[in-house]
């Protein structure tokens, strides 16, 4: 009975490692076909410093993946316990840094309150479409996204350091209306400070709105993530102390 309980965890650690690895193949590869420039998508990430940063962390969430799978594969299916040992510290550590940043989101959550984001904002933004400024092109982006301006409204804008740079323009150009774009003399408008022209939805109360829908769902995800890290680690100590 022993024996059976023990091959059938073998076999079912093993389908689950190698969806694991597959998960990590398919990461790598959509991450390397970007970097390598089959297409022109490189210069296209590159201009956009938060798109780098982005690539480059799912290469190494796909790496761990890819990596991880792998051990767990070859560990369960070859009874090495060498590899079962490594595959469970690997799962350990993932596991307590994924706790450790809960603790810290947990701990820090006042700091990320609209008052500390409207004195980043005033302190930092500079002008318009600055690519190679990491903070305005994040917040063009997230402005021009979801169609709001500033982090309350675009009274943000008043006595900051944008303001300080570009004192014709009351709000950035990521704050005006989408359609101003493409009508004459409108973006002078929205620039000068026409409310007709301009996002009067703050950003922070826009994000909320956005994400409040999906926070039960991640909330649900990381819970089974978590669930299924405890479970192969489970797995992996149990093959461990079985095999002779």
């Amino acid at each position: 009975m022993e024996s059976d309980c023990l091959s059938c965890m073998k076999y079912l650690m093993f389908i689950f490692n190698f969806l694991i690895f597959l998960g990590g193949s398919f990461l790598l590869g959509v991450c390397l076909w970007v970097l390598l420039d089959p297409m022109g998508f490189r210069e296209i990430v590159e201009v956009n410093p938060p798109l780098f940063t982005v690539v480059y962390v799912v290469l190494a969430l796909g790496g761990m993946l890819f990596l991880l799978g792998f051990l767990g594969c070859c560990g369960a299916i070859r009874e090495n316990k060498c590899l079962l040992l490594f595959f469970f510290l690997l799962i350990l550590f993932i596991f307590l840094a994924e706790l450790a940043a809960a603790i810290l989101a947990f701990l820090y959550r006042d700091h990320l309150t609209r008052d500390y984001f409207t004195r980043e904002l005033k302190r930092h933004y500079k002008v318009n479409n600055n690519n190679t400024d990491v903070f305005s092109s994040t917040w063009n982006a997230i402005m021009t996204t979801f169609d709001c301006c500033g982090v309350g409204g675009p009274q943000d804008f008043e006595k900051s350091r944008f303001r300080f740079l570009r004192p014709s323009d009351v709000v950035p150009e990521a704050c005006c209306l989408k359609d101003s774009y493409h009508r004459d003399g409108v973006l002078e408008q929205c620039l000068s400070g026409n409310e007709a022209f301009i996002h009067d939805k703050g950003c922070y109360s826009a994000m909320v709105d956005y994400f409040e829908t999906y926070i039960y769902t991640a909330g649900a995800l990381a819970i089974i993530v978590l669930t299924i890290e405890l479970f192969a680690m489970v797995f992996a100590m149990c093959l461990f102390r079985g095999i002779q």
